[in-house]
């Protein structure tokens, strides 16, 4: 993860132990995220109630409720909160522990003691796993056809067309710059004509699947000196 990504993001770590607490903090904030720390259960129960976090780092075995039933009890919850990935500590390195607490809902179990950069690796991977994925661009009108550039499916009326995966691979990315002009040897780089010759070919075959004239493109332009344009309604 980049410096930028770790400073947005907010992590929650829950130990009774006030050095290993202290020290978990200290290190994690050095990594660059926002830290904040609970002595036990009920302290991490009130500051999920009242922020969000971004991933909880969980000791097990704590006085009063443990880690297990702490995380059983946050999953129900729902919300938010109710999502938010745990990453377990504990001293227990029994298998049927690390099936409990995975059961309860934790993200991943790791066992004390353990090397700061292997906890620090774990929470990245499970931030990097639990991160929104960027939804991808809608359907875009092409007068009687639509492509959806995520599924790479062309169609007019609601009836597919069938396309190559070169013309998926091109149709995809002059979606991605939609209305502004494409380089035609940036294209070409990912086709087996670095010339760009195969780029003409595969426009000239889509024009004859999207353009009510394709000798006329009102979709897919020629920009004269540059390359192509996708012109979306």
């Amino acid at each position: 993860m980049t410096p930028e990504e770790r400073a947005d993001r907010h992590l929650l770590v829950v130990d009774d132990d006030d050095r290993i607490r202290t020290l978990l903090k200290e290190f994690l904030t050095r990594a660059g995220f926002r830290v904040s720390a609970a002595a036990d259960a009920a302290h991490a129960d009130r500051l999920t109630g009242s922020m969000d976090f971004d991933l909880l780092v969980l000791d097990v075995m704590m006085p009063g409720e443990d880690g297990f039933s702490f995380t059983k009890r946050l999953r129900a919850r729902g919300g938010e909160a109710g999502q938010t990935p745990i990453l377990m500590l504990t001293a227990r390195d029994q298998t049927s522990d690390r099936i409990e607490g995975l059961t309860h809902g934790a993200d991943d179990y790791l066992a004390k003691p353990f090397e700061p950069r292997e906890l620090l690796l774990r929470i990245e991977s499970i931030l990097r796993r639990s991160a929104p994925k960027p939804a991808g661009p809608r359907a875009i009108s092409l007068g009687d056809c639509a492509f959806e550039p995520e599924r790479g499916e062309l169609t007019r009326d609601g009836e597919p067309i069938r396309l190559t995966e070169a013309e998926v691979a091109l149709l995809r990315r002059l979606a991605r710059a939609a209305h502004a002009p494409v380089d035609r040897l940036e294209l070409a780089r990912d086709t087996v004509d670095a010339t760009g010759r195969a780029v003409d070919v595969q426009v000239t075959r889509l024009r004859r699947k999207i353009e009510p004239d394709p000798k006329n493109p009102r979709y897919l332009q020629t920009v004269r000196g540059i390359g192509y344009r996708l012109a979306p309604d």
